[in-house]
């Protein structure tokens, strides 16, 4: 794990990566339209995660705050709100000099975690790193602050016509540091994760459909964030990974229901690094209980406990990793957080399983395994993502910004509420789908995704045909539910009679996430859809273009 080497190696970052200095805020961010649009400030990152596992993303602020557990469901929730356990920390120490930081700008605004210090923000005088992305990868490089040079390289399992490992649920962070000064260097690495098993899924079953202000229908979404009665960890040490493994009570011991399974942090052993581990702390007190010991010396104190939490508290694990770097050595440190959260739920009662489920079981009991996966092959899976965007990156005839915009521009494909089913005999692949947009939370407008539907279609084309059929099932079914047209409402006029689904009309979407996607379709109730004249075209030309750009051989589609 610990390398020898006259220079850093840090990793390559493509000099087309969107980047911007570590904290630094904007003047003048985007602002919404409407009131009632989702605006959650530009303080947002490339999502981790595969496509229909659920993500989470790190902001340029080092936080940790999109949520998207739940499928199609929305959470942005950071270091200020409720999430700051989960974070990377690092302990430096040069002779007798010490120092040691929670790597987010941003501590809570509720007085948790008030004994950690936190990272400085850059500022227009002086920078203390940059963050940089290019999807699916992401980079930290800090600087200015530590004697050592340090640089995280985080991705998931992302590349063109993958169809297994681009559904994972993980996130592999690749940590490289080297020291540039003539003095021995001690660094310790700590992940700390907060137990958010039941935390994502509605406790509002079923909600009523509502009107927004612009006359497109919503509903509320009410997950259980902070309640973890019956959550416990588990300190793992098993083969060459060591972690903590979290989980929580569950319904029924033989199934497993929305928002049950697990969460897992781990990192691979070496002969070379010291391991310390704490499986139960309190990511909702003053946070001394991980910070005491960890910026003394860069230790946690050894806890093993897998007490479950009680009612109102709250329960985290962490791992640290010591070692020391003499002048001009390096060291490349992986660590991998997971995630197993199986099922999906519609409508109350109504789920889908996930496709990653396909490969790692569908009992919500796999997240270690997919720990020790990522671990194993995260160095391969991040060469073929290379790879790929060097397709890109090295064509002298593209400007940068256009590059850019092709990777980063994809991350729609794991954060737009993305579901990915398991296979069947009618879908071998699964059914896939994303959501127009997070405000109007309804699955593959065929309008917009005649001309948003393309980074699907060259590179994950499968995917692409999956849903085209799906909307060629949909044409001759019928649902005569009477609806409101939301567009008279605007206007304070009376709306006239619709139904959502006329036999023969080509749907304008895949249905929603509350109902029961790609079965009832026409979810939007701004226009009758039925009376739509674009739809049927958009169709014709979806199909023939899949088709005449994957080969022009696919005649059965």
């Amino acid at each position: 794990m610990i390398e020898s080497a006259a220079s850093p190696n840090p990793p390559q970052i493509p000099s087309y990566a969107w980047s911007r200095p570590i904290g630094l805020g904007w003047d003048a961010p985007y602002v919404v339209r409407y009131a009632s649009n989702v605006d959650d400030g530009p303080w947002h990152g490339a999502p981790l995660g595969g496509f229909g596992a659920g993500c989470i993303g790190r902001s340029p602020r080092g936080d940790f705050t999109l949520w998207h557990i739940d499928g199609g469901e929305h959470v942005f929730q950071s270091a200020e709100h409720g999430f700051g356990g989960c974070q990377f920390s690092l302990f430096e120490q040069v002779g007798d000099t010490i120092q040691t930081y929670a790597l987010s700008t941003e501590p809570p605004l509720d007085e948790t975690l008030k004994s950690w210090n936190w990272y400085p923000a850059s500022t227009q005088e002086q920078s203390t790193g940059t963050y940089a992305a290019l999807y699916p990868r992401s980079w930290f490089t800090y600087e200015n602050v530590f004697k050592a040079q340090i640089t995280c390289e985080q991705f998931s399992p992302i590349w063109p016509d993958n169809y297994q490992e681009a559904s994972y649920p993980v996130a592999v962070f690749e940590w490289t540091f080297h020291n540039p000064t003539d003095q021995p260097l001690t660094l310790s690495l700590m992940v700390s994760w907060q137990n958010l098993v039941n935390w994502f899924t509605n406790a509002n079953k079923s909600p009523d459909v509502q009107q927004r202000d612009d006359g497109s229908p919503f509903y509320d979404y009410v997950p259980p964030l902070g309640k973890s009665e019956g959550s416990f960890n588990q300190w793992m040490d098993k083969a060459n990974c060591v972690g903590i493994l979290m989980d929580g009570a569950r319904q029924d011991s033989e199934t497993c229901q929305e928002g049950e399974g697990q969460w897992a942090i781990a990192a691979p052993k070496s002969s070379n690094v010291e391991i310390f581990y704490h499986s139960r702390w309190n990511p909702a007190g003053d946070g001394t209980d991980l910070w005491n010991t960890f910026a003394k010396d860069g230790s946690l104190p050894n806890l093993s406990d897998d007490n479950p939490a009680e009612i109102g508290e709250q329960i985290g694990g962490a791992i640290a990793l010591r070692f020391t770097l003499v002048p001009g050595e390096s060291c490349k440190l992986p660590i991998a957080v997971t995630w197993d959260f199986p099922v999906t739920e519609f409508a109350a009662g109504t789920i889908a399983y996930r496709r990653y489920s396909d490969f790692v079981g569908k009992a919500g009991r796999s997240a270690w395994r997919l720990a020790t996966s990522a671990l194993e092959n995260c160095a391969a899976w991040r060469e073929k993502i290379a790879a790929w965007q060097h397709t890109v990156g090295d064509r002298a005839d593209l400007p940068d910004w256009l590059k850019m915009a092709l990777f980063n521009e994809l991350y729609d494909l794991t954060s737009g509420g993305t579901l990915w089913t398991a296979k069947s005999e009618q879908d071998p692949v699964g059914q896939f789908a994303v959501l127009e947009c997070l405000d109007y939370r309804w699955y593959e407008s065929l309008d917009v995704r005649l001309y948003g539907g393309f980074g699907l279609l060259m590179l994950w084309p499968e995917l692409e045909k999956s849903v085209i059929r799906a909307f060629a099932r949909a044409i001759p079914t019928h649902d005569a539910t009477p609806r409101i047209v939301g567009y008279y409402l605007t206007l304070g006029e009376e709306s006239p009679p619709a139904i959502r689904k006329a036999q023969g009309a080509t749907p304008h979407d895949l249905g929603a996430p509350n109902e029961y996607p790609f079965e009832k379709t026409n979810y939007t109730s701004y226009q009758d859809c039925n009376q739509w004249k674009d739809l049927g075209s958009d169709f014709v030309l979806q199909v023939y273009r899949a088709y005449k750009l994957t080969g022009e051989t696919d005649i059965d589609f």
